[in-house]
């Protein structure tokens, strides 16, 4: 969020207040030290827009019309795109940048690697001095320390840029190097056009992610850090004295919704990444460079009304199920069972779930030895004659070679067949 104040230096309680008021959506500076935490006015509105413009997307599905630069919709379980705009423009990620600062964290913390109660100091470089727009503060005394697990809560809930830079100096030595682990981090979850130049999302020219990114980003929190992401749902969190609430607007409107993460700068506009759960089914979506807190969560509602509204998922081929029988040459047995590793779950329009048609294709030529788990083949989903997708088929059980003599017997049955 940005926070515009006087150019006069501030006490950090004096700064602490007007920080919250800057959760809420204000641009004023507050009178009160010790404010209580409380639902942002924009979550007060969150649920009254009005119904969204559509437009027609290149598969013939009505689709909405958001003001911003990029957003996706994401389905959580099989990664399936369900609509976006422009979700591979690198853009300025303002604090969603702290998702990827948050998550090396929790990954430290589930390795091992890093302990809830170890203490992290607050340098001076990470300290926030006060009275400098854009910031966005846990509030943390300079040269004091505060343990990881509150300084973790100081980034998701707080948006603290001073808790962010000071755990990136405590894990990767400075904020150059941490930014390198956050580049590595980013390889391993398939985030392809983003690239990190600090802990926080502060404005630098090579300091760019993508939405659907993210989205990806937000998928490998929730799958990978299950322990700690419902810290991303809490209301508030109190460090030194200081309450404040969590930014995300409709973690106060609507119960299904359980994180992510806010932004904004003057340069990104208004980000939002959230997740929800109905029925089962669990979206993320993704919003960057909306032009007010408000329009942020109101297009986030959006995606996730007319996602629920959609689509549904189906299991076409269940756990261990046989989808077909392939032929192998000089194996002790002549064929091997097809199917795949784990159900295969997608998502499709709402309706069609029982109308799904799966077809196998395999590998030609299939020869001894293979392997329990070895790929051998696709099988593809449709419905009304429409692709919805496909996934690897693998031999259910191992096939060894044959001996000399029965792989001649079988070359010589084979030249007969013929």
């Amino acid at each position: 969020m940005t926070l515009r104040l006087s150019t006069a230096r501030l006490l950090p309680s004096a700064l602490a207040a007007a920080m919250f008021v800057a959760a809420a959506g204000s641009a004023a500076a507050a009178t009160h030290p010790k404010p209580k935490a409380k639902p942002h006015p924009v979550a007060r509105k969150a649920a009254e827009s009005s119904e969204p413009a559509m437009t027609t997307d290149a598969n013939g599905r009505s689709v909405p019309v958001l003001a911003n630069k990029a957003w996706v919709l994401m389905d959580f379980n099989t990664g399936q795109i369900l609509a976006s705009s422009n979700a591979d423009e690198p853009l300025p990620p303002a604090s969603l940048t702290k998702m990827m600062t948050s998550y090396l964290v929790e990954q430290g913390l589930k390795s091992g690697k890093l302990k809830p109660t170890e203490m992290v100091t607050m340098s001076l470089s990470a300290w926030c001095k006060g009275g400098k727009e854009g910031d966005s503060c846990m509030f943390v005394p300079l040269n004091s320390q505060a343990s990881l697990m509150d300084m973790l809560r100081g980034v998701v809930i707080d948006s603290g840029n001073d808790a962010s830079k000071a755990l990136a100096e405590h894990i990767g030595g400075s904020e150059s190097g941490f930014a390198a682990l956050m580049n590595a981090e980013a390889a391993k979850v398939g985030m392809t056009h983003t690239h990190f130049e600090n802990s926080a999302g502060l404005p630098d020219p090579n300091h760019k992610a993508s939405a659907r990114d993210l989205a990806l980003l937000a998928q490998a929190i929730i799958r990978n850090s299950a322990e700690y992401y419902p810290i991303y749902a809490e209301h508030e969190f109190t460090y030194n004295g200081i309450k404040q609430g969590n930014r995300n607007a409709l973690l106060y409107t609507d119960p299904t919704v359980d994180g992510l993460k806010t932004g904004h700068t003057e340069e990104a506009g208004y980000c939002l990444t959230a997740s929800a759960k109905r029925n089962g089914m669990r979206l993320i979506s993704v919003i960057m460079n909306a032009n007010s807190a408000q329009a942020r969560a109101d297009q986030t509602r959006v995606l996730f009304n007319w996602g629920y509204a959609n689509f549904e998922e189906a299991t076409p081929v269940k756990d261990g199920a046989t989808l077909a029988t392939a032929k192998v040459t000089y194996g002790v047995l002549p064929t091997v069972a097809v199917g795949v590793p784990q159900a295969w779950t997608l998502v499709v329009p709402k309706g069609q779930g029982g109308s799904v048609q799966t077809a196998v294709t395999l590998n030609p030529n299939l020869e001894a030895p293979i392997a329990r788990g070895a790929v051998i083949g696709k099988v593809v989903a449709t419905a009304n004659g429409k692709p919805l997708g496909e996934t690897p088929v693998v031999a259910l059980a191992a096939v060894e070679r044959a001996g000399f003599f029965q792989r001649l017997g079988q070359r010589i049955s084979g030249l007969f067949s013929k």
